[in-house]
C-alpha cells in the first residue's frame, strides 16, 4: 500500500510553506492539484518537478477510483489545492474518504488554513467555534442563517469580495447590527487587513472602502441562551421554590 498525503500550501506568503511539505512533494510519485497552472507556479518556486495531475471538484468522482488503485499499488501521492489545506472548502474530502475505505494510509500535514489566523487575531473567543465556510448563495441560505441565530460559539465564514457587503448586511438582519465581527482579508499577503467592530460599523467601512481580496468573516456568537434552555432554567427555579 502507498500513502496519500494531504499537503497544505500557503494562502499567501510563500514563506509559509513547511520544509516537510516541500520534501513530501519532491518524493511523491504523483502530485494532484486543484489547478495545475496555479500549483505549477508554486512547484517551480520550490524546484519540485514531479508529475502533476488535475484533481478538482469537477472531475474527482471520475478520477478518484484510478488514483486509489495507484495508491493500492504502492505509489505515494500528494494532494494540494490552490491555497490552504485541501478538504477545507476545497477538493479533498472525497478522495480521502475513498482512500480510507480502501485501507490506504492517509496523512494530513499541518500547515496553512486561512480561518485559524483569522479567528485567533479577531479578538473574539477562539476556544470554541464553528466553521461554516461558504454559505449557500441562494437555495438554503436563509435556512442556514436562521439555524445559526442561537449559536453561542464564534462563527467563521468564507466570502468573496463581491458578496462581502451583502453578507454582512444579512448578518445584521439575522443577528442584529450590534453583533461583533472581524472581517479579515488577504491573510498572510502584503495587504492583509482585519476590520473589527459591530456589524453596523464594519458595513459602513466597506461601503466607503470597497472590499478587495478573499475574506474570512469571524462573527461573535449570541450571548443569550436559546429559548428552550432559558425555559428549562425557569421551570427548574420554580420547582426548587
Amino acid at each position: 500500500m502507498g500513502t496519500l498525503y494531504i499537503v497544505p500550501t500557503p494562502v499567501g506568503n510563500m514563506e509559509d510553506m513547511t520544509l516537510r511539505a516541500i520534501r513530501i512533494l519532491k518524493e511523491a510519485d504523483l502530485v494532484l492539484a486543484e489547478d495545475t497552472r496555479t500549483s505549477g507556479i508554486l512547484l517551480k518556486h520550490f524546484e519540485i518537478k514531479n508529475q502533476l495531475m488535475a484533481h478538482h471538484k469537477f472531475n474527482e468522482h471520475g478520477t478518484s477510483a484510478a488514483i486509489v488503485e495507484r495508491l493500492k499499488g504502492g505509489q505515494t501521492i500528494a494532494l494540494i489545492s490552490d491555497a490552504g489545506t485541501p478538504g477545507i472548502s476545497d477538493p479533498g474530502f472525497y478522495l480521502a474518504r475513498e482512500a480510507v475505505a480502501a485501507g490506504v494510509e492517509v496523512q494530513c500535514l499541518p500547515g496553512a488554513t486561512a480561518f485559524v489566523p483569522a479567528i485567533v487575531s479577531s479578538g473574539l473567543p477562539c476556544d470554541r467555534f464553528c466553521f461554516e465556510g461558504f454559505l449557500p448563495q441562494k437555495k438554503g441560505r436563509a435556512t442556514r442563517l436562521d439555524s445559526l441565530k442561537a449559536e453561542t460559539r464564534t462563527m467563521i465564514f468564507y466570502e468573496s469580495p463581491y458578496r462581502v457587503v451583502k453578507t454582512l448586511k444579512q448578518f445584521a438582519e439575522y443577528f442584529g447590527p450590534e453583533r461583533q465581527v472581524s472581517a479579515c482579508r488577504e491573510i498572510s499577503k502584503i495587504h492583509e487587513e482585519s476590520v473589527r467592530g459591530t456589524l453596523e460599523e464594519v458595513i459602513a467601512h466597506f461601503e466607503e472602502t470597497p472590499p478587495k481580496g478573499e475574506f474570512v468573516i469571524v462573527l461573535a456568537g449570541t450571548a443569550e441562551k436559546p429559548e428552550k434552555e432559558k425555559k428549562k432554567r425557569k421551570d427548574k427555579s420554580e420547582n426548587e421554590e
